[in-house]
């Protein structure tokens, strides 16, 4: 009887951890298998009105960011991933995160990009209007 619950207890484990592994192959893959042209957006994105902060961080990541993380942070498949996902939301990525990564660059992760480099000529308080516009478009897109 012990023997037949150690079984099944190590089958139950197994299947807890490929659902895990499956979970975290999906997540870095969740637009494989979809055909996009390299640089194309990889999440559709609504964008709110924009409060006066929100407006000026939109007009920094335009200029500074969306080369690689796409207009509206959708993200540009080849490029960069989307800012406007699941991964960047709050409780896994604090705003400090993403002032990490643009002043000294961050490793990759999460995604197959490679290594972000730090953005250059942008500041500490530019950094705060681009964190305020791309959590006005998660929160706008179900993601707190």
């Amino acid at each position: 009887m012990q023997r037949i619950f150690l079984l099944v207890t190590a089958a139950l484990s197994l299947i807890v951890l490929g659902v895990l592994i499956w979970g975290l192959i999906s997540e870095r893959t969740e637009h494989a298998g979809r055909p996009t042209a390299e640089g194309t957006a990889l999440v559709a994105v609504t964008v709110p009105g924009l409060s006066a902060e929100a407006r000026a961080g939109g007009a920094l990541f335009e200029e500074n960011c969306a080369g690689c993380h796409g207009e509206n942070a959708a993200g540009r498949d080849g490029f960069g991933p989307p800012l406007v996902h699941r991964i960047y939301e709050p409780g896994h990525h604090g705003d400090g995160a993403f002032h990490l990564a643009a002043t000294r660059g961050v490793r990759a992760h999460h995604w197959p990009f490679g290594d972000m480099p730090p953005v250059e000529n942008v500041s500490e308080p530019d950094v705060e209007k681009i964190v305020a516009y791309v959590r006005t478009l998660q929160r706008a897109n179900g993601i707190h």
